[in-house]
């Protein structure tokens, strides 16, 4: 079988987001690289993108393991050749506790899987998109609406997405000698299991208990495979896809 024109890694695709993008890739014809610590979560990824569609493989991966992290994009050069898209995807939100009161471990653990995780998944990216032919290619990171406004209680999470933003703007810079494209997604209340809650009530800054606005997650994986589908000539530096009314605007 010939080595597929694209190929995308995904982050985090067993579910939700990563879930949504994978698909939406495959649609477009990218062969993906399904990555996560759940194997059977990824094997139903693989089996709701059909029989027919561009290849899929699934490679389980502890993101908070270097070794694990060097060891998926190995296997992902050894599988087709290139990679044409990374989608840093993987996230993780500590308990809201007060902020006095949030344990080190749940700190550096999102630090570990939101932020540390991404920088070394694109450094892999990095390596294999310079040296391939055609060379360069396209990263996108999954920032959130609190790489910009917070929900109390987030601090964890929330410096790691306002940390994204900066990794996101210094691989933007530093890849375009290498034709290498950089974008952040931030995403607002996108229905997944991690967003159920919104739906019964959550904290607002001013203490009230609110329910929130969702909309269709298959969305924010559309919006990714849009810009996978761009020229690396064009970019989208920054987009924010949200439920058209939740508390974001104005927010706080």
């Amino acid at each position: 079988m010939p080595p597929p024109d694209k190929v995308a890694l995904v982050t985090g695709a067993g579910t939700g987001i990563g879930r949504a993008a994978a698909l939406a890739l495959a649609r477009t014809g990218h062969a993906v690289v399904l990555a996560g610590r759940r194997k059977a979560l990824l094997q139903e990824t693989a089996e709701m993108a059909g029989p027919d569609g561009p290849a899929m493989l699934a490679v389980t991966c502890d993101l908070a393991e270097p070794e694990q992290i060097r060891a998926l994009f190995a296997r992902t050069e050894e599988a087709f050749g290139r990679l044409d898209l990374l989608f840093n995807n993987a996230g993780v939100s500590p308990r809201g506790v007060p902020f006095e009161d949030l344990p080190l471990g749940d700190w550096q653990r999102a630090v570990d899987v939101n932020l540390t995780a991404a920088f070394l998944c694109a450094q892999e990216a990095f390596r294999i998109m310079k040296r391939q032919t055609p060379r360069g290619g396209r990263i996108v990171n999954n920032g959130s609406v609190a790489a910009y406004a917070p929900r109390p209680r987030s601090v964890a999470y929330s410096a790691t997405k306002h940390a994204i933003t900066g990794l996101t703007r210094s691989l933007a810079l530093d890849g375009r000698e290498h034709d290498i494209a950089c974008s952040q997604i931030d995403v607002g209340n996108a229905e997944t299991p991690m967003t159920e809650r919104m739906k019964a009530g959550i904290p607002q800054p001013d203490g009230r208990v609110v329910a929130e606005p969702v909309f269709d997650v298959a969305h924010v994986g559309d919006a990714v495979a849009r810009i996978a589908g761009m020229p690396l000539d064009a970019n989208v530096l920054f987009m924010t896809i949200m439920a058209t009314k939740m508390p974001f605007v104005g927010r706080g």
